[in-house]
């Protein structure tokens, strides 16, 4: 079943994309009253054509998806009939430079459209995220610098020398704001509620290079979902944890003597103590256990580290108990060095709050969004050009199929946040200035329109070749990477 979903989910993911983008193209085209021929869904041998009797254009849905293109009416193609003289003033070579730069950036564009919307959609119908609390930081991080003990809330943020602050509703909506101050190199002020009110806490972001800014960069600073409970969801045989007698249902209160709610946090404090006793609190049920349903944040198969879904053990209110144990060092594959396991499955409860905009809002944050993405793509791909970013980055079809299934099984909102953010990178993508993507020949146009010289079939030709290479070698480490979290290799 999880198969299906996969497949059906990755089939709507690139059907939708695929005709937005190519629309875009043909739209503009029309509009610009170049004549369309064809307009084709996949590659390959058709399985459905359909002639338009009133603009002549062929519909076409191929037996290779992975793609489309919209064929226009060119005197440079080869092996056609020659055009007739009154279809000329139709053709896209015949067109301004401005019309075929049009032309050609309308496919991107529509992809960052599409995001918009379903990002606004997504902000306006209301999405339930973790709210906003913070964890215990790990010492010496941002977060504990800044003055930050665990379980704040917080609730606005600002750039140091702001008047006005923006509201933070949700932990995503902290991340996104951290995130920009971090790309910008800013200090802000976040404004969090704690049990003695309302406090402003100073963070330092100014240190951040590119390469501290990705996934993980929340954690590095210290700032993880907290407030939550973070429960024992079950012991291996043999394991640490079960000749210390932790059972599963039990609730983790602290870890020698500091507190803990993030299984993020408990898993490093556990791995950097490999061999060294430490004392749990933890909170046991005196009789009986429910089982219900929760948001687990966070999921250590082992002490693995993970972050997944999943259900979670919970109680009733119970007794505090002191459990000492030792954690059995192992090699990290990861890294080759020695680590503390304790051997027990984590699952973390976290506060969530519904967030929901009105319409104007929505639009807006939704453009806000889809730039902020767009950006941070670009940056992503230009730190993997000089070497920064590693090119395990890059995924492929295997991978977006894999995504697609599991945002699909988590709701509308999850899987239309995922289609607009694959629809931002095809956008981007597209208009890297790479030949045989829509941005190599809008570098040609732009060209032209500096020079008002045409660059010459010969040069084009050279550059064709060599993108087409550019284009292999990326398709070949994408799938290369698909393969390599497949198989665990």
């Amino acid at each position: 079943m999880n198969l299906l979903i996969e497949v059906l989910a990755f089939a709507v993911a690139i059907g939708v994309l695929v005709v937005v983008h190519e629309y875009g193209h043909y739209s503009v085209a029309r509009l610009c009253g170049v004549k369309v021929l064809r307009f084709s869904i996949g590659f390959g041998k058709p399985l459905f054509q359909w002639v338009s009797p009133k603009s002549g254009t062929e519909w076409t849905i191929a037996v290779l998806p992975l793609g489309g293109y919209v064929k226009m009416l060119d005197e440079r193609e080869t092996g056609q009939a020659p055009i007739p003289a009154e279809a000329l003033p139709h053709a896209f070579n015949r067109q301004s430079v401005w019309r075929r730069i049009a032309i050609v950036a309308a496919g991107p564009v529509a992809n960052f459209l599409l995001a918009i919307v379903l990002f606004s959609l997504v902000f306006a119908t209301g999405v339930t995220e973790p709210a906003a609390i913070l964890a215990t930081p790990a010492p010496n991080t941002a977060a504990a610098v800044a003055g930050f003990e665990g379980g704040e809330t917080v609730v606005a943020v600002r750039a140091e020398n702001a008047a006005e602050s923006e509201p933070v509703r949700s932990w995503s909506d902290l991340r996104w704001k951290l995130l920009g101050a971090a790309f910008d190199h800013k200090r802000v002020v976040l404004s969090a509620k704690g049990a003695d009110g309302t406090s402003d806490f100073q963070l330092d972001l100014r240190g951040l290079t590119e390469k501290d800014v990705d996934d993980d960069f929340m954690s590095r600073l210290g700032f993880e979902p907290g407030g939550g409970k973070l429960t024992v969801a079950g012991v291996q045989p043999g394991s640490a944890a079960q000749k210390a007698g932790l059972r599963p249902g039990d609730r983790l209160r602290a870890i020698n003597g500091i507190a803990t709610d993030n299984a993020t946090a408990f898993i490093a404090y556990v791995k950097s103590h490999a061999g060294q006793p430490l004392t749990l609190q933890v909170e046991r049920a005196d009789a009986g256990r429910t089982q219900t349903q929760g948001q687990a944040q966070g999921q250590a198969q082992g002490q693995a580290q993970g972050q997944a879904q999943g259900q979670a053990q919970s109680q009733a209110p119970g007794k505090l108990e002191d459990i000492r144990i030792v954690p059995q060092a192992q090699r990290d594959p990861a890294t080759g060095e020695q680590v503390g396991r304790i051997g027990a499955e984590l699952a973390t409860q976290v506060p969530s709050i519904n967030v929901r905009y009105g319409p104007v809002e929505s639009l807006r944050l939704g453009a806000r969004r889809t730039w902020d993405l767009a950006a941070y793509s670009v940056r992503m791909f230009g730190r993997m050009i000089v070497g920064d970013a590693s090119l395990k980055n890059l995924s492929g079809p295997v991978t977006i199929a894999d995504y697609a299934g599991k945002s699909a099984r988590l709701g509308p909102s999850a899987f239309l946040s995922f289609l607009a953010l694959v629809s931002i990178s095809l956008g981007v993508l597209n208009l890297l200035p790479i030949p045989v993507l829509d941005g190599g020949h809008l570098l040609y146009y732009l060209v032209e329109a500096v020079t008002g010289k045409v660059v010459s079939d010969r040069w084009q030709l050279v550059f064709q070749r060599a993108g087409l290479a550019c284009i292999v070698a990326l398709s070949a480490i994408a799938l290369f990477n698909d393969l390599a979290r497949l198989i665990h290799f």
